[in-house]
């Protein structure tokens, strides 16, 4: 385990993911309009385990976070 001094809050991933990532998954999967719920559950999950094994959030922060509203229930 390392220390990482400065860590991404949720609120700050969430902003993040809503304003950079999201548009990406909706251009390639929501075409028709339509939220695709498993794709934006999928892809929050592969970038919230990016920012773990870089070092942007902690481990109990990669495993403990909720998904993004944006994600869906």
């Amino acid at each position: 385990m390392k220390n990482i001094y400065q860590v991404m809050t949720w609120a700050q991933a969430v902003t993040t993911w809503d304003e950079e990532i999201l548009p990406a998954i909706q251009e390639c999967y929501e075409s028709d309009g339509i939220p695709d719920w498993p794709a934006r559950r999928e892809g929050w999950n592969n970038w919230t385990d990016l920012l773990c094994k870089d070092g942007q959030i902690s481990d109990w922060q990669y495993a403990n976070w909720s998904q993004a509203p944006s994600c869906g229930d």
